[in-house]
């Protein structure tokens, strides 16, 4: 399928999803990300939800993270084009932007090479770990920016599509997708 259309298919099935359904499987989620093969790592980059979007509440994960005393980073737009990324701290504050995404109001800024692992947001990924989002490129832009070696996460309430057909040179694929019922695994050996 082309993008447009898996972006209008995967809107409509989180919006059908009930705030009932939306906990467990963000739950779900959560527990899942403990069997991944990444806590010997430090510093974790993670999206803070869009509500009206009905995606996956995080707050699970960043427990986890900060009980583990990892390093939490979280996301900021700082162009329309790029990202920053600041150190969660019991001080952070934070406000809604325009497009509706909480973000911190500002703090300790932490550069991108420094970040082990990205939990990505995405409405839809493929079997080969391609993605797509809302379709403005932020993350694929703040990756690029990021070591090679970076681990990259993303986060579906739904399963892998066989392939999404318009994939961009620019787009950057995963390494994991995590779902309420299944782990993927893009890694090569």
């Amino acid at each position: 399928m082309l993008k447009k259309d898996l972006r209008i298919k995967y809107l409509k099935l989180r919006s059908s999803l009930t705030p009932s359904q939306l906990s467990s499987q963000s739950i779900a989620i959560a527990n899942s990300v403990l069997q991944l093969p990444i806590w010997s790592n430090s510093y974790f980059h993670i999206f803070l939800p869009i509500e009206q979007k009905a995606e996956i509440n995080t707050e699970g994960i960043i427990s986890i993270l900060l009980g583990l005393d990892k390093n939490v980073i979280v996301p900021k737009i700082k162009s329309s084009t790029q990202l920053e990324h600041f150190l969660l701290t019991d001080n952070t504050k934070f406000t809604t932007n325009s497009l509706n995404i909480p973000e911190p109001v500002d703090g300790i800024t932490i550069e991108p090479k420094k970040i082990d692992v990205v939990f990505i947001p995405l409405l839809a990924f493929d079997k080969t770990g391609n993605r797509i989002g809302y379709g403005k490129g932020y993350y694929d832009r703040f990756l690029s920016d990021c070591k090679e070696d970076i681990i990259k996460i993303g986060l579906s309430f739904f399963e892998a599509e066989d392939s999404i057909d318009d994939v961009d040179a620019t787009d950057i694929p995963l390494d994991y997708c995590v779902t309420p019922n299944k782990t993927y695994s893009f890694k090569t050996p």
